[in-house]
């Protein structure tokens, strides 16, 4: 359905033209400071309106529990995602608020990624002891080396030799 205008599907040009580094160092950033002010334990939605408000102070465009429309194999799927935050039109903020991540997890927010065709997206537990044990950066198609300045739950030393995967869970 090109060329129509669906409020259910995102358009994939950014609302500005900052750099993804730069919109997920302002998730992060809010995030962080977030988990120190509340710490876990609350619900994951009230940590998804604390951060749509506080991206929305930053400037950034947010949608808060975005259903998304797709099609596969000749079905229509009205309702076949929710993203819990779209940042800018180009950066999916998935929210949980358990005690450990499971693996699930990455691959939904990965999934997301392919069918919406965007490049990257935050995985974001406030559930975690620390911010840090809960944040994971997902990448779709992009070259690590695309996006130098964010190394999240990375190993200290990046394989240089190797090339790049088509689809990375970092």
């Amino acid at each position: 359905m090109k060329g129509q205008t669906d409020p259910h599907q995102p358009t994939n040009t950014p609302a500005t033209s900052l750099p993804l580094d730069d919109i997920t160092g302002a998730i992060i950033d809010a995030a962080v400071n977030i988990h120190i002010a509340l710490g876990p334990g609350l619900l994951e939605s009230v940590y998804e309106a604390v951060l749509a408000r506080a991206l929305e102070r930053r400037g950034l465009s947010i949608e808060r529990q975005k259903i998304i429309r797709f099609e596969y194999d000749g079905m229509v799927f009205e309702e076949g995602l929710r993203v819990d935050l779209l940042v800018e039109k180009s950066v999916i903020v998935e929210l949980k608020s358990v005690e450990k991540l499971a693996p699930v997890h990455s691959k939904q927010l990965l999934t997301y990624l392919r069918l919406l065709d965007l490049p990257v997206g935050l995985l974001c537990n406030f559930g975690a002891a620390t911010f840090k044990e809960g944040l994971h950066r997902i990448v779709n198609k992009l070259s690590p080396a695309d996006s130098p300045q964010l190394r999240i739950n990375l190993p200290a030393t990046p394989a240089q030799s190797s090339p790049p995967k088509k689809d990375h869970i970092l």
